[in-house]
């Protein structure tokens, strides 16, 4: 089944979110049929903050070991592309699609001066219309899920917004529609019911279960980072617990 047709069944496509080759193996001998990788937990593992700040080879690096041992399809999260130019976005697809990823998240914000601003809604629509023309010229197939991103700026109108940018993303030769959160039963349903594109939820504490995300219509969903978020609190914890015994015992309990 390819990455496309994994968004058009009746059951949601359940991302598996990873950081490094050894996160990769475990949601990939767990089964997932899809693997993406979380531009904030590989920037944390790299010693950066997230938004673009670690350098787009090394992001490469990263991927390209993750590749080596998935034998499902590999979407990456590309933040804002890591260029200011299509053709440099393309460049760095280019780049990506030859370790054998078959799906890019590609954001309309953006971290300028330590701030996410949101783009324009026009320039990413255009800017969206030429990475698909020149990817389609390359024959290069990515699925490209665009992320919409009014409701993480918490705008006034935050889902109009969505919806209008939806219709404009559709337009624009994307191929899903990714709202980090939303996660109102009633604003799902109304995504879904305004955009043809297969809509990509995230992980958060007060989205439905799967099933209620699959009775509104949902194709897919993401953890983002919450899992390496989990891990780094619970190692923290542990290691905490070794300088309070004064002792290795409790890494060897069973959990």
């Amino acid at each position: 089944m390819t990455f496309l047709e994994l968004h058009q069944q009746d059951t949601p496509l359940l991302i598996g979110n990873v950081w490094d080759a050894s996160s990769a193996k475990i949601v990939s001998q767990l089964g997932f049929n899809a693997v993406g990788t979380s531009s904030a937990a590989i920037a944390y593992t790299l010693g950066y903050e997230d938004g673009e700040n670690m350098p787009f080879n090394e992001l490469l690096f990263m991927v390209e070991r993750i590749a080596r041992v998935v034998s499902v399809p590999l979407t990456v999260d590309l933040e804002a592309g890591y260029g200011n130019t299509a053709d440099e976005i393309v460049a760095n697809i280019q780049q990506l699609a030859a370790l054998g990823v078959v799906g890019i998240n590609l954001e309309d914000s953006k971290v300028i001066n330590g701030k996410r601003t949101l783009l324009d809604a026009d320039d990413f629509s255009l800017t969206l219309s030429r990475i698909r023309s020149a990817l389609n010229h390359a024959n290069i197939d990515m699925f490209i899920n665009a992320r919409a991103d009014a409701l993480i700026m918490k705008t006034d109108d935050a889902l109009a917004q969505t919806l209008d940018r939806a219709t404009r993303y559709e337009a624009a030769g994307a191929n899903g529609l990714f709202v980090p959160y939303l996660r109102a039963e009633q604003d799902i349903t109304a995504v879904v019911a305004h955009t043809a594109l297969p809509v990509n939820v995230l992980c958060v504490p007060e989205l439905p279960d799967f099933a209620t995300l699959a009775s509104c219509g949902v194709k897919r969903i993401s953890m983002g980072d919450f899992a390496y978020e989990k891990l780094q609190r619970e190692l923290h914890a542990s290691l905490k617990t070794v300088l309070d015994d004064g002792a290795f015992s409790s890494l060897f309990t069973p959990t």
